[in-house]
């Protein structure tokens, strides 16, 4: 853990894992300053779960564990909105919150120590080649991940929680976990529901 820092944080109706990309339409006030910022100064936002509340007007209800976001892109969408493109970093619990004058909610938080490297055990290999098939069929930002990737218990554990299509519930308590195995157990628990019969 290291020790508490402020950052603006960015409730969100979907959980950002390690390693993950995030893409976000920006239009309130508060949330151009916070890119502004952010761009301005290098740092990173913090993306948490909604809890209870929106997206958009009066500050969400945001879960207490969630995901570093750097910006690694900007864009004009074809509404003229302006877009960015984030990749997910470290993980870490808000402490507490407070919001700002303009609306941004900024948490005090504490950020986690990055897993352990593990190997995928061979119990769980099964896990590592479904998420080379979803991969392949989908193609999403890791389509082109080497495939050393394939052997680490969080990469695939993180990755197969992006793709899967499991409820916003079930992706917080994985984010949550700090075992890497442990969440490759829980995956292996939920994975009949995807089987076909």
């Amino acid at each position: 853990m290291s020790a508490p820092v402020e950052i603006p944080l960015f409730p969100l109706s979907t959980v950002l894992f390690p390693g993950g990309p995030l893409q976000l339409r920006i239009f309130e006030p508060r949330y151009l300053a916070m890119v502004r910022e952010c761009a301005r100064n290098d740092s990173a936002f913090g993306v948490c779960l909604i809890l209870r509340g929106r997206e958009a007007g009066v500050p969400a209800e945001p879960a207490a564990v969630g995901t570093l976001a750097r910006i690694s892109d900007f864009y004009t969408l074809p509404d003229g909105l302006l877009g960015i493109g984030a990749v997910g970093e470290a993980r870490f619990r808000a402490l507490r919150t407070r919001v700002r004058e303009d609306g941004l909610l900024l948490g005090t938080i504490e950020l986690w120590d990055a897993e352990p490297a593990v190997a995928v055990p061979p119990e769980f290999g099964l896990l590592a080649t479904i998420l080379e098939r979803l991969i392949e069929q989908l193609e999403p930002a890791w389509k082109d991940a080497p495939r050393a990737n394939y052997d680490h218990a969080a990469w695939v554990g993180f990755r197969l929680a992006e793709l899967l299509p499991l409820d916003d519930g079930e992706r917080q308590q994985l984010l949550e976990l700090t075992d890497p195995v442990a969440r490759l157990g829980q995956l292996t628990v939920w994975l009949p529901r995807f089987q076909r019969p």
